[in-house]
């Protein structure tokens, strides 16, 4: 616990923050699965995508110049193209409840979705399906649990990749979330990544691509600096996706203004980031009335987005044949 600008700044559970429900659905054998960040209410929400091969669905309709201006979810996803299906047993579960934007015959909820590349880890062919996001969502009002390690949309997550599968590492799920006065703001992200993860207070590398042992950390930025003149042929499959959730008072303008802003902590703690391999997308949920200063909320939320990433590859375990960053202590 710190105290700032006569605040008290303390860690809290991202399940504290009011109005929004976090469910995963998980495939152990498939090496895939989803996670649904569920907001029955709705919230005003924004999205960035920084990264140039992205996987996604309705992140049209975040942007300011569009009509709506609520969702009911965000929907993170495994299977890369593939796994956007998912999106559709999460619509199921609110249509169930009769949530969504009220079109006289029914409803049609908005739930924006992102995919990564997990293909390969487990088995190529699982990949989340309509019964896999039904199932994240309804997880969502019983779960209790950690966001944490090889779970939900982090299951085959990971990184490190830039001289091939061989050398990289397992990633997985993470979260992290402060409340600083009045304020909660928390981050839930599956961390996928071309390239390395480094500990976003101290700096040293805690995953990434592995040396030509096995037994110790290489550096991808090192490396891709000394091919520089080489067109090389980098794995394509990859992509950190993200949402930050807050009960800060904002408008749709000013939530895609801040998830740009959290990319910052993509930078912070992966090394490279935004490549052209990797389809990074922060969603940014907003649902409360807590008056905020936007510039200072977001530098906040690039903070809990570096710690949600650090945590992702801090409690992930080793699978599907890849070394995760507790076996290296």
């Amino acid at each position: 616990m710190r105290v700032v600008a006569d605040m008290i700044m303390k860690e809290i559970n991202i399940r504290d923050i009011e109005g929004f429900r976090i469910g995963n659905a998980t495939d152990e054998a498939g090496g895939t699965g989803c996670t649904v960040v569920v907001c029955d209410e709705g919230a005003v929400a924004g999205v960035s995508v920084m990264g140039a091969a992205p996987a996604s669905r309705e992140t049209d309709l975040l942007d300011p110049r569009m009509m709506c201006q609520a969702v009911h979810g965000v929907c993170l996803t495994g299977g890369s193209a593939y796994g956007l299906a998912a999106a559709d047993g999460v619509l199921k579960y609110f249509e169930e409840k009769g949530i969504g934007f009220d079109v006289g015959e029914g409803v049609v909820p908005v739930v924006p979705t992102s995919a990564l590349f997990d293909l390969i880890c487990g088995d190529f062919n699982a990949r989340p399906d309509r019964e896999t996001g039904y199932a994240a969502a309804q997880n969502s009002e019983t779960a209790t649990g950690a966001l944490r390690g090889n779970m939900g949309a982090g299951t085959g997550s990971t990184v490190g990749k830039y001289m091939g599968i061989d050398r990289a590492m397992k990633s997985g799920l993470g979260s992290y979330a402060l409340r600083v006065g009045e304020l909660k703001i928390g981050a839930v992200v599956a961390v996928n990544a071309l390239g390395d993860i480094f500990d976003v207070d101290t700096g040293e590398q805690i995953a990434g691509m592995l040396d030509e042992t096995g037994t110790s950390f290489s550096s991808t930025d090192k490396a891709m600096w000394s091919s520089i003149q080489q067109d090389r042929n980098i794995f394509k499959g990859n992509t950190t996706i993200g949402c930050v959730i807050t009960n800060a008072d904002l408008v749709k303008g000013q939530c895609c203004k801040l998830a740009e802003m959290t990319h910052d902590g993509y930078a912070r703690a992966i090394r490279p980031v935004h490549t052209s391999a990797d389809g990074d997308t922060v969603y940014f949920m907003a649902k409360g009335e807590v008056a905020v200063y936007q510039d200072a909320l977001g530098d906040l939320a690039a903070y809990v987005m570096a710690k949600a990433i650090n945590d992702a590859a801090g409690s992930a375990c080793g699978a599907y044949g890849f070394k995760a960053a507790p076996d290296l202590k």
